[in-house]
């Protein structure tokens, strides 16, 4: 029977997203010294042949802004409508920090780019993970614009067949929303010879 680790297991069983709607106003964030440590677990994810198909941009207050002001820039330039400008700059508005992650795939025989995309999503959830294991709130919202080409190109450079894989706001933990439902085993597994 292999060592358990009864608290890593306790905080992975009952983990949860902090919505960034429900961080606290006002509060803090980790700052250049707390996150460091944060990025640094974070980026422990599968990567095979060790090809770092990912890179990452810190967002302060500042750039949230700016990303706020090209998302409803964007949404005009698509026609989009008043809805869609507010919703695309929503999250840019009123986060205080955040995490890009930027899949970046390199050419590899070896490494298919499926498993390159795989490896910066996974990023993104262990940032997660590590931001509320060290107490921060976290989530992983990325919207609309992140998807949009034009966007990304001026938002994070992304070129080539870089995309955003998602971004990661952090804050202070404000007043616990409800939990959502969590999937019921019985309807998703199924048991192949086990």
């Amino acid at each position: 029977m292999p060592d358990a680790n009864p608290q890593a297991f306790a905080f992975l069983s009952a983990r949860r997203s902090h919505p960034a709607k429900f961080f606290a106003p006002g509060g803090p964030v980790p700052d250049r010294a707390a996150l460091l440590p944060i990025l640094t677990a974070a980026l422990r994810v599968p990567d095979h042949g060790k090809l770092e198909p990912w890179r990452l941009v810190v967002l302060g207050v500042p750039a949230m802004r700016r990303l706020g002001d090209l998302a409803a820039a964007r949404a005009k330039a698509l026609s989009g409508d008043d809805e869609m400008a507010a919703k695309g700059r929503a999250i840019y508005d009123t986060s205080r920090l955040a995490v890009a992650v930027i899949s970046a795939p390199k050419p590899s025989p070896k490494v298919p780019e499926v498993e390159q995309r795989a490896s910066a999503h996974a990023l993104c959830m262990n940032l997660v993970n590590a931001a509320e294991a060290a107490g921060w709130g976290a989530c992983w919202l990325t919207g609309w614009p992140a998807h949009d080409p034009v966007w990304a190109a001026e938002a994070f450079g992304c070129h080539g067949a870089e995309l955003v894989a998602g971004l990661v706001h952090i804050g202070t933990p404000g007043p616990e929303a409800p939990d959502r439902p969590r999937p019921d085993l019985v309807r998703i597994v199924q048991w192949a010879g086990v």
